[in-house]
């Protein structure tokens, strides 16, 4: 059965640069960012790393922990990291998981159940599906999910736009439209009634459609 929004995201424990850790425990009461690579040493995925390292103060700010995967053993990670700090300016600050039992690939249906074998010896085709986002909220229920391939980076200041809506549709029953952006005006959420909203919104809304109701962002 796939992975969907709304699932509990699965609990593990593994092995990563910065120590062992169960993914729940380390989660904690914010929010999480797994994003996952097929191999070491893949070209689009060291400027994803690198990318990710320097932005990652944005996440920080929102109560957002990131961490990686790769399918190769954490040592492998470690000589990674030096070729980031060379090539993209900045070295990872945050764990990078070694799932080379592909456990975490598996129970994020990243991998077929089926898969075994010495991953060095797999090259990044054979792990071409291990190439996700996915964004996990303080109940540890998954909140996105995003699958590229493997000749197309990332764009992680998208994934910080989600976020922003994501925290504040959970906090205020809003929906935020096409390009939104922080700050931007927002949708009253269909499930508000009229009453409701007028209490909430007491300078009203405006309606282009009647199943339309824009209201500035809450504070």
């Amino acid at each position: 059965m796939a992975l969907r929004i709304g699932d509990e995201a699965p609990d593990f424990e593994a092995d990563t640069t910065e120590g062992r850790i169960r993914f729940h425990d380390w989660i904690g009461d914010g929010w999480a960012v797994l994003f996952s690579h097929p191999k070491d040493f893949t070209p689009v995925c060291t400027t994803e790393l690198g990318y990710m390292a320097k932005i990652k103060p944005e996440f920080d700010s929102r109560n957002v922990k990131v961490i990686g995967l790769s399918v190769d053993p954490v040592d492998s990670h470690s000589e990674w990291f030096k070729d980031i700090e060379e090539t993209q300016g900045y070295a990872p600050n945050y764990p990078l998981i070694g799932d080379a039992d592909y456990n975490v690939s598996k129970l994020y249906e990243m991998l077929p159940a089926e898969t075994e074998g010495d991953p060095l010896e797999r090259t990044p085709a054979d792990n071409q599906t291990v190439r996700n986002v996915v964004v996990v909220g303080p109940d540890k229920k998954v909140k996105l999910i995003l699958a590229y391939p493997m000749t197309t980076g990332r764009n992680f200041d998208e994934v910080l736009r989600v976020i922003d809506s994501l925290q504040l549709t959970a906090n205020h029953k809003v929906a935020t439209p096409v390009n939104w952006q922080q700050g931007d005006d927002v949708i009253i959420a269909g499930s508000v009634s009229d009453d409701a909203a007028r209490e909430t919104y007491p300078d009203g809304w405006e309606s282009p459609k009647p199943y339309i109701r824009i209201v500035p962002q809450p504070r």
